[in-house]
Parts: C-alpha cells; structure tokens; sequence
C-alpha cells in the first residue's frame, strides 16, 4: 500500500498589507523589502479570522476538490507553530469543526517550516501501514498578531504573513502512478536559540503571565538572519541530495520543486546549488511572505491550478526553519 496527494486547499485573509503599508509602522521600504526577501505584499488577518476558521476553510476546499465527505476521512494531523489556545491543539477543533459523524483521532505536529514536511511523512506511514486509509493534513498560520510592529522588530515582523492550507492523502495500490516515493527529516536543537520566541514561558517561576512581561523583549520573535540563511542554503540542497541518492533519482530528473517560502534569495541559492533550473519551481512568498507550515502545499495548491504540475510528474518538496528542522519529500504527483 502506498499514499498519494488527492488534493489540496488554502485559505488567505481577506486584508493584504503591502510594504507601502509597512513603511507607516516601521522605518523601512518597500526597496529595502523586495531586495532583503523578494516578498512585495502579506496576508494578515481581520476581526473575526482565527487559527481553526482559516484551517476549516482550507480544508472543506480539499474535501470537495477531492468528491469526497468529510468522514471519508480517518485521521487528522493539524499542524501550526501557535495554536488557537495554549491546549488544547487546535487540531480536535478541526476534527469538531468539520462535523465528523465519528470520533477520528487528531494528531497535532509544531515543527515550524518544515511542519507539513514532517506531517505528510506521518501520515505517509500511517497509510503505508494500513492503519488509515484517508488523512487530512492541515496547516494554519497567524503571524500578525504576535509581532513586533515597530522599527525594533521590523527584520522578523515584514516577513511573514497568515494563511491555511490543507491535503488530502489517500492509499493507493503501489503500481499507482501517482504517489508519496520517500521521506528525509532532520533537526539540530542545538541552534534553536537562532530563531525562538521564548516567552510566555511556563518555566518562569514568577508565572508564565506576570507584571512587567510586556517590557521583556522575549515575548518578540528573535533571528539570527544571517546564521539562519547560510544553515538554510547548506541544509536544504544536502536533504534533496541525500532523498535523491536513497531513491537513484537524478537531480535532473525532477519535474519540479517547490521550497519553503521564506526568503527569494535563498530558494535561488537552493535551486543553483541544486542545478535545478528557474522554469522548474514556483514562487508565492511575493505575494504571502512566509507563511511557515502552509508555504509549501499553499505553493502547491496555486502550481496545480496554473498547470505547471500535473498528475505523473516527478516533484520535490524542500524546507528548512526554526528548531533547526529540515528535510525533503519525494513524491509522484
């Protein structure tokens, strides 16, 4: 038994904030932006947008670009870098949200950029196994709401934007056409502290919320920017070098790549280290910036419909992001 994507579906606030937008909070440019990160434009979210009702729009989308019900499904794994609530995961929200005659299990993943990565190879295995024939995988992002919007945070807070983004994944008989080939996930815990938002934090003995925690410059989003884009441009050619090497793949036999929507700079870097050519890829952080967990099947979503993958065609997913965790999947569209 094998698996395979049978669909994808995103959802993105309606409010797009432009670096124009930007230059009114911080001191920065529009210039500045664009040459820094290549990302022009975001998505933040409204009054009334939440974690789990962008993850039910996304996710209803591929339940019906699949023609299938909702309890067709068996498993959920939701996957975001902050939840709706402390706890529990937003994931058994989904499940309830959703409407499910039964009590599926849901499973939560936080894995930051590389969280669908690691969330398509659980549910991979799952099917693999027999254990469930259908899941839904499902990431959900809100930035906005947690970022330093003045010229101090102005280097984390211009790159990231909100959104949702879910997949269907179905067994399929291994002589399918289309199907997941094989997985690479990687982390170093050591480096975490080069890209970490460290508080509110249940560690502090003076309580997690306390007086004073709003003049803490923890409770911003931290990087070492250029720490993180060198570990970023070595790690992610060396995980689709060693998935390609496991599987006797040629570099250049890869239809197409799609990688983590972080940075223009460094997908181009990837892709030359790589000698994957320009017309191979596709690009959305210009107009989403980094989405974390949804850059890749929000990617994929927008690649389909404009017709550059079709069914059969050999694809590459790369990511790499706070943890450190990277890797790579390998699959038969």
């Amino acid at each position: 038994m094998r698996s395979r994507i049978l669909s994808t579906g995103i959802y993105t606030p309606k409010k797009v904030v432009t670096n124009k937008d930007l230059e009114s909070m911080m001191d920065t440019s529009d210039e500045w932006i664009q040459q820094r990160s290549g990302i022009e434009k975001r998505h933040w979210v409204s009054e009334g947008e939440t974690t789990l009702s962008m993850a039910t729009h996304a996710s209803k989308e591929a339940i019906e670009k699949a023609g299938i019900d909702v309890d067709d499904i068996d498993m959920v794994i939701f996957t975001s870098l902050m939840t709706d609530y402390i706890f529990p995961g937003t994931g058994v929200l989904l499940q309830d949200s959703l409407g499910f005659k039964e009590h599926v299990p849901a499973l939560d993943t936080r894995n930051q950029c590389t969280g669908f990565l690691y969330s398509l190879s659980v549910a991979d295995a799952w099917v693999r196994s027999g254990m469930y024939k259908r899941v839904l995988v499902c990431a959900s992002e809100i930035h906005s709401t947690s970022m330093d919007k003045t010229t101090n945070g102005r280097d984390i807070s211009v790159l990231f934007g909100d959104a949702a983004a879910a997949c269907i994944i179905e067994a399929v008989d291994e002589s399918s056409e289309s199907q997941l080939i094989d997985h690479k996930l990687y982390s170093q815990g050591k480096h975490a502290d080069k890209l970490i938002l460290k508080k509110p934090t249940p560690n502090d003995l003076r309580g997690r919320i306390h007086e004073g925690i709003l003049d803490e410059s923890d409770i911003w989003p931290y990087m070492d920017g250029k720490f993180v884009f060198k570990n970023a441009v070595t790690r992610m050619p060396q995980a689709m070098k060693a998935l390609c090497e496991k599987n006797s793949v040629q570099l250049s036999d890869i239809d197409f790549v799609i990688a983590h929507q972080a940075n223009l700079r460094i997908n181009n870097m990837v892709l030359e280290h790589l000698g994957i050519p320009p017309e191979k890829t596709h690009n959305t952080l210009d107009r989403y910036g980094n989405t974390t967990a949804c850059t890749i099947p929000l990617t994929l979503d927008e690649a389909v419909r404009e017709g550059k993958i079709k069914r059969g065609d050999l694809v590459a997913f790369v990511a790499f992001g706070s943890g450190f965790t990277w890797g790579a999947s390998l699959l038969r569209y």
